[in-house]
């Protein structure tokens, strides 16, 4: 990437441009490659992780587009822009989806407002998704999509990058969005697994070397602890499961060990 913005301090990562390094962007420093290098010196094939998320974003909001008739999506943690973004995907099958998009991360914000200039039905809010009182206030999210309508809550891999567990749990976090949406709302989420099993070693060789990057962030939680997400949800079928086995829809390959790595699933709220 050439150039590096004043609002950008080169010489600490971010965990969207990391994410970006991983999928092999070209938005990204080399502060953000070295992260990576890090993760695959304990695990090569760590790129897996972005790559599964990705894939599993892209089917899961073409079901909540199609079969679950939503159209109205809020990104928390949105990213970098891509090939296939949100509103891209569930516009191909709902042509009027609304989209809003959340992140604070400077560079997304420049860039995912120069990707939707000019697009009156998805815009981006600069906010912190882990305060979500306060991101709930937003008055252009506020706006932008009907609160007595359904809405598709996405966090695909943005929990396990939340460091304040102690002052307030994940769950609690999300338990703050979900009261917020309508009845007949979906939950979306991904995060890191440790499937407690044969795999254990890769999960927590990861953790390690996310959490002493200089990122700093990546925890790897328990089949009973993403579970614990979803509570007073209904799960879609096939419930809670390694990202790679959700409504898959190319044939199935043996999976990497850091596949077996990173969990999500889909929930509807009664």
């Amino acid at each position: 990437m050439s150039g590096t913005p004043s609002y950008v301090d080169p010489r600490k990562p971010s965990i969207a441009r990391v994410y970006d390094a991983f999928l092999g962007g070209s938005n990204n420093y080399e502060v953000d490659r070295e992260v990576v290098r890090e993760v695959r010196e304990a695990v090569p094939e760590a790129a897996d992780l972005a790559v599964e998320n990705r894939s599993f974003l892209i089917r899961v909001c073409r079901f909540l587009a199609g079969e679950a008739d939503v159209t109205q999506f809020l990104d928390c943690g949105s990213g970098l822009p891509t090939a296939q973004n949100t509103h891209q995907v569930v516009r191909k099958i709902a042509p009027d989806a609304r989209v809003v998009y959340v992140d604070n991360d400077p560079l997304v914000l420049e860039h995912s407002r120069a990707l939707l200039e000019g697009n009156r039905t998805a815009v981006i809010v600069a906010e912190d998704i882990f305060e979500p009182e306060t991101l709930l206030r937003n008055e252009v999210l506020r706006s932008h999509l009907d609160w007595n309508e359904p809405i598709a809550l996405l966090h695909m891999g943005t929990l396990h990058h939340y460091n304040g567990e102690a002052t307030r749990p994940r769950k609690d976090i999300v338990r703050a969005y979900v009261d917020a949406l309508p009845s007949g709302s979906y939950l979306a989420l991904s995060h890191f697994l440790d499937p407690e099993n044969e795999y254990s070693g890769t999960a927590r060789k990861l953790e390690d070397r996310l959490l002493h990057s200089l990122m700093g962030s990546g925890i790897f939680s328990t089949w009973a602890e993403l579970a614990e997400l979803f509570d007073g949800l209904e799960l879609v079928d096939p419930g809670l499961v390694p990202c790679h086995e959700w409504r898959r829809d190319t044939p199935r390959v043996d999976q990497t060990p850091a596949e077996r790595c990173i969990a999500g699933g889909v929930a509807r709220k009664p």
